[in-house]
């Protein structure tokens, strides 16, 4: 039987890094929902299409050639036969995304392709509608946060590794004003669903975060999981 625990919540909140390895820990594979519209985003910024014009973008799907690939475990992102995991992974993708996100046409490309890949695996997923819209019947529901002085320091510390130039303060007014975008858009806003387990860990460190999410999976998958109940 496969079992989905789907992780939403807002920018910086360590969602893709303790989803992956809470999915690590359970012998679950991992999707990263974030990293699809970062490659969506990717292409449209490729094809010189403006964030203000995404019918542009409608016009090229069947040309976008969009694929998923898990190697070791690890998901990669593909457009065409380039692997495009590192170059998603900038400031300017991270707009991109949360604007394609808001665009209806391009969410509805991607909810089967979510959907179908939950059906065949037992899966983590994160992304910001996962609970709500993409796998309303998931096994388990968390809504990950922290606060957004947090979630900017800890954004930076992962931008200052890469050699990224930024400030603290630049990193903090982008993600105030992408959280307004995430929580106020029409189509799929960034809020809790009812039925989503509220983890803040914004007073933990990684570890214990991590711990926490294992020790809800167990809570929730008893007769799945190592050490769980039958």
């Amino acid at each position: 039987m496969h079992h989905s625990i789907a992780i939403d919540g807002p920018s910086g909140a360590g969602k893709s890094t303790l989803a992956r390895k809470l999915s690590e820990a359970l012998g679950f594979l991992y999707l990263d929902t974030g990293a699809i519209y970062r490659t969506v985003g990717l292409y449209a910024s490729r094809q010189g299409i403006a964030q203000d014009d995404l019918t542009a973008l409608e016009a090229c799907f069947d040309a976008m050639a969009l694929s998923i690939h898990h190697i070791g475990g690890v998901q990669h992102m593909y457009l065409g036969q380039d692997d495009v995991t590192d170059a998603i992974r900038t400031p300017d993708m991270s707009v991109w995304a949360t604007v394609v996100a808001g665009y209806p046409p391009v969410r509805a490309l991607l909810l089967d392709t979510q959907r179908n890949f939950a059906q065949h695996n037992s899966v983590v997923m994160d992304g910001r509608d996962i609970g709500t819209v993409v796998l309303p019947n998931a096994t388990l529901k968390i809504f990950l946060t922290a606060s957004v002085e947090e979630r900017a320091r800890r954004r930076f510390l992962e931008l200052e590794t890469r050699g990224t130039d930024t400030t603290y303060e630049e990193v903090l007014s982008e993600m105030e004003a992408r959280d307004h975008i995430n929580r106020t858009r029409e189509i799929s806003p960034e809020i809790p669903a009812d039925d989503e387990v509220i983890f803040d860990t914004t007073q933990l460190d990684f570890d214990a975060s991590l711990q926490g999410l294992i020790d809800l999976a167990n809570k929730h998958l008893p007769s799945h999981l190592p050490g769980g109940d039958a």
